[in-house]
């Protein structure tokens, strides 16, 4: 099994916080954590430095690749900079692997 993880801390919220399944938002310093196994991402938040993680609302996504799910993890630390009940951003459309092409919905 192929899996990795990444952790930011210290990220202040912008107004209106990050929305989470259990307890819904939280906003100031908070914690990031992203792992990435069995090619989906799983995004939980904290208060930094406290014991209880909260499942961030929109995970778990389908991500196929170690890169992808670091760039997720970039884009949700950016999405709880911004606030607003942030939630984590849908993964870009994946080319279809015969073609190159995105398909249209």
């Amino acid at each position: 099994m192929t899996w990795a993880s990444w952790t930011t801390r210290g990220i202040y919220s912008g107004h209106g916080g990050v929305l989470t399944e259990e307890v819904g938002p939280l906003s100031g310093d908070l914690t990031v954590h992203t792992t990435w196994a069995d090619d989906t991402a799983q995004i939980t938040v904290q208060y930094t430095g406290a014991a209880d993680w909260f499942t961030m609302s929109g995970s778990p996504v389908p991500c196929s690749s170690e890169e992808d799910s670091r760039a997720l993890h970039e884009a949700v630390v950016e999405a709880v900079r911004l606030g607003s009940a942030a939630t984590v951003p849908a993964p870009a459309p994946e080319p279809d692997r015969q073609t190159g092409e995105i398909a249209s919905e």
